[in-house]
């Protein structure tokens, strides 16, 4: 069984400078049972967050990425199988999911703590299940 996920892009732009998060890739396919990597592209942050938005929910936080570790601190109900890490010399940071399963079809959005776009873009985007 194939299915999708998601990754949104933000802008945000806080003060005189401006961060951007691009996704590598807009959606990623995955068969159930495999490991799934989604990345991002980031300017500069102190801190990532990963949310996770399955259909007809509301964004559900994953985990958080600290500059200074660049290694993922999972949300206390957050199931083992997901990790996050950062790449300073590419500023780039993954979300790795060890044996998808089809519950992980969903949105999932890469943000900058203390900013809102979060929900604004979440309203505006859905996720398709193959």
């Amino acid at each position: 069984m194939l299915f999708i996920w998601s990754l949104i892009m933000f802008s945000v732009i806080g003060g005189s400078y401006e961060q951007t998060i691009e996704p590598n890739q807009q959606e990623v396919y995955a068969e159930v049972g495999s490991n799934v990597l989604l990345s991002c592209n980031y300017s500069s942050a102190d801190s990532l967050l990963w949310y996770k938005q399955s259909p007809g929910s509301a964004p559900q936080y994953l985990l958080l990425i600290p500059h200074y570790s660049g290694i993922g601190q999972r949300a206390d109900s957050l199931d083992s199988r997901f990790s996050g890490k950062l790449n300073k010399e590419k500023t780039r940071v993954d979300l790795e999911i060890s044996s998808a399963e089809v519950t992980d079809s969903a949105l999932y959005y890469l943000n900058v703590p203390g900013e809102d776009h979060l929900t604004e873009k979440s309203l505006s985007n859905t996720m398709n299940t193959l």
